[in-house]
């Protein structure tokens, strides 16, 4: 099992920056790779970025791509998601979630939830205009 741990939600103006971190615990030797999603109100759950645990490759959605950035900190286990430019749309509830080592995925890294194993418990992040 790997448990997961969000932090660095919180209300900011349109333009601002914000840091998400996500930190792995338990058996963490066997991730294979770390996405972002999020999820507004009324809406699906939807990736934002992902990341290769192994060598750092990174898949990014449209609509964020150019302003955020995902990175991972092998030693310590964590990944984080830089939020540059935010704007009003951006305002959901992020979830960082891993997926392990076998099976087989239809992009790498893994692009899709249900691809994603790990879960953690969200944070609310709110873009005001």
């Amino acid at each position: 099992q790997v448990q997961l741990v969000e932090s660095g939600g919180g209300l900011v103006q349109a333009g601002d920056s914000l840091r998400l971190s996500c930190a792995a615990s338990g058996r963490t030797f066997s991730i294979y790779a770390m996405g972002w999603f999020r999820q507004a109100p009324g809406k699906e759950r939807e990736l934002v970025a992902s990341i290769r645990w192994s060598d750092g490759t990174t898949y990014y959605a449209e609509s964020v791509k150019g302003a955020f950035i995902i990175s991972r900190d092998n030693a310590k286990n964590t990944v984080n998601l830089q939020m540059n430019s935010l704007k009003p749309e951006d305002t959901a509830v992020y979830y960082c979630a891993a997926r392990g080592v076998g099976g087989i995925v239809q992009h790498s890294p893994p692009r899709l939830r249900n691809e994603y194993n790990y879960w953690g418990q969200g944070t609310q992040v709110t873009v005001s205009s």
